[in-house]
């Protein structure tokens, strides 16, 4: 197995407004997450929340605590959240296995313990996404699926934007430190996710986009509300939302995404909306 990592850095928002193209995909996309027996993460210093994905295909994968943690394990100070995004696989904690379907999720508290990714059948890999934030205090591990959820239906078909957040991973459901993550499903014939667009500055984000057809193509929104840019984007592929950033898309088809965030605040509906007509 092999694990990839790199760091992002914060930038101002006075900054960013000079990136061109290939510096706001350099920044904020995060373009392979998935590759065959590999494990790649993303160390990003915004709210130094972790992105990344493990696709065991003839291997098992161990997580590994990568130079910028300086720990032993991955996590000794952090709590995770994993979601299984491919066909059924296994996350074996310490010897204690946790069977992962298509969709369904997991959470797992700080401490020093191994943690490894396995497929149940390597002609139909899993794939894991998973993000992971500081953690200053240990919370029971525990296995959320759908049916655990917190739903809310929002949007219609008539403004482009009718779908389910299912709310996963978050304190409604179970005990973070301050990790929270869920799915978010559009209907068919909307494209629109998360709008009116909002910012919470007491929380980063990151986005994972799948379920995208492949030539199709999602188009995501950043930036202030009155300096906002986009980033073109391809299924199983994450974006990284800075606090001060709005986090919207639109697509050429209905597609699923996995939010994740992480800051000082757990309440979902601290947000800062905007005004779809004062968006520019």
């Amino acid at each position: 197995m092999k694990t990839n990592y790199e760091v992002r850095y914060a930038s101002h928002p006075q900054d960013a407004k000079q990136y061109d193209t290939a510096r706001l995909r350099k920044e904020y996309l995060v373009e392979k997450v998935f590759s065959a027996d590999e494990v790649n993460m993303v160390y990003t210093l915004y709210d130094r929340l972790v992105v990344g994905g493990a696709m065991p295909v003839k291997e098992t994968l161990t997580l590994e605590a990568i130079d910028p943690l300086k720990s032993e394990f991955f996590l000794s100070r952090r709590e995770l959240g994993i979601y299984n995004v491919g066909a059924a696989g296994k996350v074996i904690v310490d010897g204690v296995v946790f069977e992962l379907n298509f969709k369904e999720a997991l959470y797992l508290g700080a401490g020093d313990r191994k943690v490894t990714f396995e497929s149940i059948d390597a002609s139909k890999p899993a794939k894991f996404y998973f993000n992971s934030a500081p953690a200053h205090k240990t919370f029971p591990d525990r296995k959320v699926t759908k049916a655990d959820a917190v739903v809310m239906e929002l949007g219609s078909l008539e403004t482009s934007n009718h779908r389910n957040i299912n709310k996963m991973l978050v304190c409604q459901v179970l005990e973070t430190c301050q990790l929270q993550m869920g799915m978010t499903e559009l209907a068919v014939g909307s494209v629109w996710n998360t709008m009116p667009a909002h910012t919470h500055s007491r929380r980063m984000e990151a986005y994972f986009y799948f379920e995208v057809p492949e030539d199709q193509a999602v188009c995501h929104f950043m930036g202030e509300p009155t300096e906002t840019r986009h980033i073109w984007m391809k299924g199983d592929q994450a974006v990284i939302s800075p606090e001060w950033s709005i986090h919207s898309a639109a697509a050429t088809s209905n597609y699923t995404f996995i939010w994740g965030m992480a800051g000082e605040n757990l309440d979902y509906s601290d947000q800062e909306f905007s005004k779809i007509v004062d968006l520019k």
